[in-house]
């Protein structure tokens, strides 16, 4: 059986280190590539095309939501696996409805990790027992707030808007007018 190709996509060098050591300490696992920013995530799974993305969300430039976007738009059959310190509502709403497989968070146990991995590399969803109680509630209410009916590219704006961007700033990152 072939290994599962990840590609691993974390703005931190010290946290992508530490799951790769993880992600190859396990069998039939290996890292092909190391990202981190939402544009070279994309860029690599364009050239690479691992088995799975080992994503997070909150990385500079587009970030861990639009590179999934990206990425599910370029290929929708692509295996992506959130992992981020965002453990809330909206934040997972967003990553599900732009057809992620699997969403955990980074202060979960290694072995949710490798579990999560070779779950999303078979086509199946995983989410983080830190989730459920997000995911029960998606299920079974209509979420109507403000912020969920951003359309995708308003969320990304409000995202960086949120983590202290210009809009000069914000117009570089996403290739648009400051107007």
């Amino acid at each position: 059986m072939d290994p599962i190709r990840i590609l691993l996509s974390d703005d931190h060098e010290v946290v992508r280190a530490g799951y790769r050591r993880l992600l190859e300490s396990t069998p039939n696992i290996k890292v092909i590539a190391e990202v981190a920013s939402g544009e070279d995530a994309y860029s690599r799974y364009c050239e690479l095309h691992p088995d799975v993305v080992v994503m997070d969300l909150t990385m500079p430039g587009i970030g861990g939501l639009e590179a999934s976007r990206r990425i599910l738009a370029h290929d929708h059959n692509a295996r992506i696996l959130v992992f981020s310190v965002h453990e809330n509502e909206v934040m997972l709403n967003r990553a599900l409805d732009l057809g992620v497989l699997g969403y955990i968070s980074k202060r979960s146990a290694s072995q949710v990790m490798i579990e999560a991995v070779y779950k999303v590399a078979a086509g199946e969803m995983y989410i983080g027992q830190e989730m459920m109680p997000h995911l029960v509630k998606r299920k079974t209410s209509s979420d109507s707030g403000a912020v969920s009916g951003l359309s995708p590219r308003e969320f990304e704006v409000f995202r960086l808007l949120a983590d202290s961007k210009s809009v000069n700033d914000i117009a570089t990152l996403l290739n648009l007018s400051p107007k």
